[in-house]
């Protein structure tokens, strides 16, 4: 099973600003939300934004270490108007 820093160390490796918050949904371990704030998702769609971050763990969700990632994906200035902290 892989732990929660795991998985923000990939997403953090793959999208190097990334600020990243993630939570264990069922208690189980594989099934994950993560919230990412990147500014790499300028201008990106929401699709797009989800690939980068899905292409950062790939490797832990096809050796099924990851069964399901649900994803909260911001820029910093959407971030901002959340009023939220990761």
């Amino acid at each position: 099973m892989i732990s929660l820093q795991q998985v923000e160390a990939l997403i953090k490796a793959g999208i190097p600003d990334a600020q990243v918050q993630v939570q264990d949904l069922t208690g189980g371990g594989d099934h994950l939300q993560a919230i990412v704030v990147s500014s790499q998702f300028e201008g990106k769609s929401l699709v797009k934004q989800h690939q980068l971050v899905y292409g950062a763990v790939r490797q832990a969700m096809d050796t099924e270490a990851i069964h399901a990632l649900a994803l909260k994906t911001y820029t910093p200035e959407a971030w901002k108007a959340t009023g939220q902290v990761v």
